[in-house]
Parts: structure tokens; sequence; C-alpha cells
């Protein structure tokens, strides 16, 4: 059974190039052997980041994040089966939203910033979803 987690959570370091970076190389290192595939989105302090697969591997894989010590505030926003994937060819794809189009993020939340903690779940993923038909995606792999 595949499941698709959504959730968002704070950098304790204030370096995020530095930290996204380091979970970008561990995600493309561990996640094709787990069979897990995402996206991680992030701007300023705040990432957003999509994990799908098998239910152990999603749900091995968040408790591991909430020991994390570069994460901190992490809260599940949605979670869900799936009868397919929207990430199946990344193994973890990543976006800045420092580069995007402030009236992308204006048209899902109350102000051009990303706030995943102000929205809904299913608004987050909306965003995600148009970041993905408008090739806002910088990374993949």
């Amino acid at each position: 059974m595949l499941v698709r987690l959504l959730y968002a959570s704070r950098s304790v370091d204030k370096n995020s190039t530095e930290l996204v970076n380091s979970i970008m190389a561990q995600s493309r290192l561990n996640n094709p052997s787990q069979g897990l595939t995402g996206i991680l989105c992030f701007s300023g302090d705040i990432f957003i980041q999509v994990l799908e697969g098998s239910r152990t591997a999603v749900n091995a894989l968040y408790g591991h994040i909430l020991k994390d010590p570069r994460h901190t505030g992490v809260q599940i926003l949605h979670f869900e089966e799936i009868t397919e994937r929207r990430f199946a060819g990344w193994t973890m794809g990543q976006v800045n939203l420092a580069k995007l189009n402030t009236s992308v993020l204006l048209k899902y939340s109350e102000l051009p910033e990303l706030n995943p903690f102000a929205v809904s779940g299913l608004v987050s993923m909306a965003l995600l979803d148009e970041l993905i038909a408008t090739a806002s995606i910088v990374g993949r792999a």
C-alpha cells in the first residue's frame, strides 16, 4: 500500500542552503533502497516535504525526521493512502521558493510568503501541484 505524507518544519540552522544540500544528499542516497520518493520545498527557515512510498517506509522515515536535530516544530499537514505517486521519478525533488514569483504564493495564502502552518494541508498540496505543473522544480534526482 502506498501513502503520501506532507509535513512542515523549521530549520534550526540559519544557513538553509547548507542544510538543504545535506538533506538532499541524504535523501538521494537512502531513498531509492527504501522505495521512497518526494519533494522538498524551502523558503527562509521553513521546509515543506512530501514523502511517498510504503506505509512502513514513510512512517519509519518520518519517525527519524522527528528526531533529526536539524528540524524543529515538525507538523504533519496531510497524510493519505494513494493509488499512484506524484513524484515517481524523483528520489527527492527540490524547490527554492525564494526564487518563485510571489504571486504564486499569494494565490494560496493570505500573504505572499510560505507559511504552511497557516493553511490547510490540501492548500499546500495544491501549491506543490502548481509548482510541478509550471516546472518550478529546481532540482531532480
